[in-house]
């Protein structure tokens, strides 16, 4: 137990590696935490996960109001660090249409906790993972395997695609959105997987993309305004999708395309490296970006 509220325990070792997780969890904020190294290191890392779990929630809270508010060019910047890193994701993205520094928050936390646990220790693997927003650190010559689900609520059998990061690659951050996940939608993907160099950013792009995939006005999706669902909702009376009927494969296929022309663009001018769109069995993928 952390600071009388937030909880913390270790998991046991899974199957797939043989390592042990740490679970942190307070209010809405529910992290699971995978460490590689030394034994000491492990516990060096964990440990500094654990005080800095502490005080992000407080932090959060302090700038709410600023946080729920659409930024612009004109927008104050925040003071808290998981604050400023949301403003920082989310900036690049506003000219795109109504955009709040919340959409990027399970990112900037899973980032913040890396970079405590990283500042303490020495890893050769470790990923923090909040709700399906994953931030990732890889040593030298060191990968992880990604799993992409459709359906969240299933706990990940719904698995539509797989790929290995390796330490070669500048992407150190994962996400996924759409109307299936846990925060509200404004599309109709089933999800929208990016990577990108932060968790933060790709926790925004990840929204931007989902909410493109759209047939606006379509009988089969029903919609209804954040604010009848969650009062305090950032997204005020904007319409949200609660459900999407069956689509020919015609709407598929149009909807899919305009989140892969955002999704394309944003690779293009190097926001994110990759992303994955996904819609009632129809998958598309951008091409990976090009360095060098």
């Amino acid at each position: 137990m952390i600071a009388g509220r937030a909880v913390a325990r270790l998991l046991p070792p899974t199957a797939a590696d043989g390592l042990p997780r740490l679970h942190l969890q307070d209010g809405p904020i529910d992290l699971v935490i995978m460490a590689e190294g030394s034994a000491t290191a492990v516990e060096q890392a964990y440990r500094a996960a654990e005080a800095r779990f502490a005080t992000v929630l407080d932090e959060l809270c302090a700038e709410l109001p600023l946080l729920r508010q659409g930024v612009t060019a004109e927008t104050p910047w925040p003071d808290g660090a998981v604050a400023t890193l949301m403003r920082a994701a989310v900036r690049p993205l506003a000219s795109w249409g109504f955009i709040t520094p919340m959409v990027a928050v399970a990112g900037a936390v899973a980032e913040t906790m890396l970079a405590a646990m990283l500042e303490a220790a020495a890893l050769d693997r470790a990923a923090v993972n909040n709700g399906g927003d994953i931030a990732i650190h890889l040593g030298s010559g060191q990968s992880i395997a990604i799993g992409m689900v459709a359906k969240p609520e299933l706990g990940g059998i719904d698995l539509f695609g797989r790929f290995t990061l390796t330490s070669d690659n500048p992407a150190r951050g994962l996400a996924t959105s759409g109307w299936r996940g846990r925060s509200f939608s404004r599309g109709i993907a089933d999800a929208v997987t990016v990577l990108a160099k932060t968790a933060a950013q790709a926790d925004a792009a990840a929204t931007v993309i989902a909410n493109a995939v759209d047939l606006p006005d379509h009988p089969a999706v029903q919609r209804v305004a954040a604010n009848r669902i969650q009062p305090d909702s950032d997204l005020g009376d904007f319409l949200v999708t609660r459900d999407v009927g069956a689509l020919a494969p015609a709407e598929k296929a149009r909807a899919l395309s305009q989140g892969l022309a955002l999704a394309d663009r944003l690779v293009v001018e190097g926001l994110i490296e990759r992303a994955a769109l996904h819609l009632q069995g129809e998958t598309c993928v951008t091409g990976e970006r090009h360095h060098g």
